[in-house]
């Protein structure tokens, strides 16, 4: 399975991109995983909501320039579908099984993600209702994608 991360904005965190990288490299035995970074947009603090939609609809066309035309696209969204790791587990293993070798995972910026993007988006998830930074959320993204390769096969590591 080719998995992808789509995300608004540059990782610079050194701790946060060697967690990454840890859990790619755990990945790479189950599936490809590639780490995609588009440019956010640079804006004021105080924008806006003429302005905040502006930022929104370039960062999205950044995004839906990544994704190809034949992956499964999941959006991270506060108000997306929240997940157990066995769900979202069970979630990888019917994508894969049913054909869908190509899953795209999108991270927005700070603002969300475009409604393009939403709609492009074949189903969406939350980690939870609170909100995350969204250069965190690729780590903790990464970690519980190697989660549910682990869950499927039966092998130690979930607890």
């Amino acid at each position: 399975m080719n998995i992808s991360i789509i995300s608004v904005g540059k990782l610079k965190e050194k701790y946060l991109k060697m967690g990454i990288d840890e859990y790619i490299k755990r990945l790479s035995s189950y599936a490809k995983m590639d780490i995609i970074e588009v440019p956010d947009e640079k804006a004021p603090e105080n924008l806006s909501d003429a302005d905040m939609l502006i930022v929104k609809e370039k960062e999205g066309e950044r995004i839906l320039n990544k994704i190809s035309d034949d992956s499964y696209v999941i959006a991270l969204a506060i108000k997306g579908k929240e997940h157990t790791s066995e769900s979202l587990a069970k979630k990888i293993d019917q994508l894969a099984t049913y054909g869908n070798s190509k899953v795209a995972f999108v991270i927005g910026g700070s603002l969300g993600l475009s409604d393009a993007v939403m709609k492009r988006a074949d189903d969406t998830l939350s980690f939870s209702k609170m909100t995350f930074p969204h250069q965190l959320m690729k780590l903790i993204l990464v970690e519980q994608v190697y989660r549910a390769y682990r869950i499927n096969r039966n092998e130690p590591y979930h607890k």
